[in-house]
């Protein structure tokens, strides 16, 4: 089985594709010391999921439709499908979310199968927060998941002038 990488500039920073010969395998964003040319040729199989990223980044992009095969446990897994359940531009907390797989002690489970999501946006953790609203926990930087969740709002802040 052959693997894919792309990489392309996204508002949060360089993101990184890797795929097998059928399925997107990871998306992640990349920290600024990594060094990416425009030049980079994005593998044919690649190339939807690219742009599919980029029409989410422009606002017109609500829903991913990409063959996804994410690597983890079987809770992962089942983590990770709940969080594809959130709806674009909502929220839930850690602790809904538990409630929503049937254990409400597994909340600490939960989170760090959040964290470990291997889909940046595709797979949204960025919309889980804590049951007090707040902002917590989130691989990519907390900056990242408020510009995510400000991006996905449906009360966007207009600009006067």
């Amino acid at each position: 089985m052959n693997t894919y990488t792309a990489h392309i500039k996204t508002p949060l920073g360089i993101a990184r594709i890797v795929s097998d010969d059928t399925d997107i395998l990871e998306i992640s964003v990349l920290d600024a010391t990594t060094t990416f040319t425009d030049s980079e040729q994005i593998p044919e199989i690649l190339q939807d999921c690219v742009t599919q990223l980029h029409e989410y980044f422009d606002g017109i992009r609500t829903n991913f439709e990409l063959p996804l095969a994410p690597k983890g446990t079987e809770f992962q897994q089942k983590v990770w499908k709940g969080l594809n359940e959130i709806p674009f531009g909502k929220t839930c907390s850690y602790l809904d979310l538990s409630k929503r797989l049937g254990n409400v002690k597994a909340i600490r489970a939960v989170a760090s199968a959040n964290g470990k999501n291997p889909l940046w946006i595709v797979t949204p953790c960025h919309r889980v927060i804590g049951s007090d609203g707040s902002l917590t926990g989130y691989a990519g930087g907390l900056w990242r998941k408020k510009w995510l969740l400000a991006h996905e709002s449906p009360a966007k802040q207009q600009s006067l002038f």
